[in-house]
């Protein structure tokens, strides 16, 4: 595909640049032709316009933390790098709201929001928060934490989105006052696509003052035995921030963290509380806490609450069948994430199946495959079953009909 870099550096109108992309410009292994990054909303508007007329594929790129996830566009001719586009907007600290432009990195907004004693409750994993993972990338590939027992999902924290589509058109829906949710739909489907409807450039969060305390308690014991206690403390009135479990590969066992945040005389006692209930004993955080585990192959299994039991038995009874390590760890509320590391490719697809039989419907459950080498990719059902797909298909052609936004990244081959 021929690209006129020269006319896209024009459309930007001195807010931003374009270049020829380098060696290490790719999307999951595909080579971009050429890099933009604008500075403005209505450069990117400009910019997306003369892209798609010259027929070009845009894949949106923030701090490239989670690049590799998800399947390889069927081509890259435009990477559009969207940390031009980082500045806090407005915070309004006495409505708990920020408006942030969607490449500024998750935690300089928390540094900012942190100085009024208020948190965006996004705990996307550690190791992409300390590599700068951004607004718009967490938004796009549906990032959540163990805190969103409590504090629900970085989805349900959106008052109102601003959007690019393919063709140039500004879509904004919502607001920035927890009351108005107009329009809230569009930021839903735009979180977790992948950047193929897209790009998102700017976000309303609604925020959380900074609790002043916070104490684990953690338990360690066999797998059937840590779900049910994991399923006891979410029940029960202790009002936990985020119950984890974490299975080392391997292991027989799983280790319960529970998290209480409040005053320090409310968390201390209801500390002793969960001690009580459940035993275990009152200690620092985890070392693996908001961290994916490790493994060859990552996976997002979700689960209904009942359910993580199953995805524990089904982990630890296909290491044995299949030669393979199964590292399982999330939330009890039944989003956990899943390292893999096995022989063969057959090995990996036959793991997939046994925690899919676990996960066994879209309204049970799923395990889409996030990360993978490729030699372990190919063949492999990535996404599994999936619900509403023509639904998706449709919206994919309203929105973006020439398939010029990463098209084949997502689900189907959206």
């Amino acid at each position: 595909m021929s690209i006129d870099i020269t006319t896209l550096a024009r459309s930007l109108d001195g807010a931003g640049e374009v270049r020829p992309a380098q060696d290490t410009d790719t999307v999951d292994g595909v080579t971009a032709a050429a890099v933009a990054r604008p500075t403005s909303v209505e450069a990117t508007s400009a910019l997306l316009r003369e892209a798609t007329g010259q027929g070009l594929v845009t894949v949106a790129r923030g701090a490239g933390t989670a690049l590799t996830w998800g399947v390889p566009p069927e081509r890259v001719d435009l990477i559009l790098d969207t940390r031009g586009l980082d500045r806090l907007v407005e915070h309004e600290a006495g409505d708990l709201v920020v408006v942030a432009e969607a490449g500024l990195a998750l935690k300089d907004l928390q540094e900012e929001v942190g100085r009024a004693g208020q948190e965006l409750v996004a705990d996307v994993p550690r190791e992409r928060l300390e590599a700068g993972s951004t607004i718009g990338g967490a938004l796009a590939t549906a990032a959540t934490g163990p805190r969103r027992l409590q504090r629900l999902a970085l989805r349900d924290l959106v008052l109102g989105t601003t959007v690019v589509l393919a063709d140039g058109t500004v879509a904004t829906s919502g607001g920035k006052v927890v009351k108005n949710v107009a329009g809230y739909d569009l930021a839903k489907i735009m979180t977790g696509s992948y950047g193929t409807l897209g790009v998102i450039v700017r976000a309303a969060f609604r925020l959380h003052p900074v609790r002043p305390a916070r104490r684990f308690v953690l338990r360690t014991a066999p797998l059937a035995e840590a779900a049910e206690l994991a399923r006891t403390v979410v029940a029960s009135r202790l009002a936990p921030a985020a119950v984890e479990i974490d299975r080392p590969a391997g292991s027989d066992e799983a280790t319960v963290a529970v998290l209480l945040e409040g005053t320090e005389e409310a968390v201390a006692a209801r500390a002793e509380e969960t001690v009580a209930l459940v035993g275990g004993e009152i200690g620092e955080p985890p070392s693996w806490w908001a961290r994916l585990p490790g493994g060859d192959v990552t996976a997002k299994a979700t689960a209904t609450l009942t359910g993580v039991a199953d995805l524990l038995a089904a982990a630890r009874s296909s290491e044995e069948r299949h030669g393979a390590s199964v590292a399982l760890r999330g939330s009890a509320l039944g989003v956990l994430h899943a390292g893999l590391t096995a022989p063969a490719p057959d090995a990996v697809a036959g793991v997939l199946a046994d925690l899919r039989a676990a996960a066994p419907s879209p309204r049970e459950g799923t395990v889409v495959v996030l990360t993978a080498p490729a030699e372990l990719r190919d063949g492999l059902d990535v996404w599994g079953p999936v619900a509403g797909l023509g639904l998706m298909r449709g919206i994919k052609e309203q929105l973006d009909p020439g398939r010029n936004l990463a098209p084949g990244r997502f689900v189907g081959g959206i």
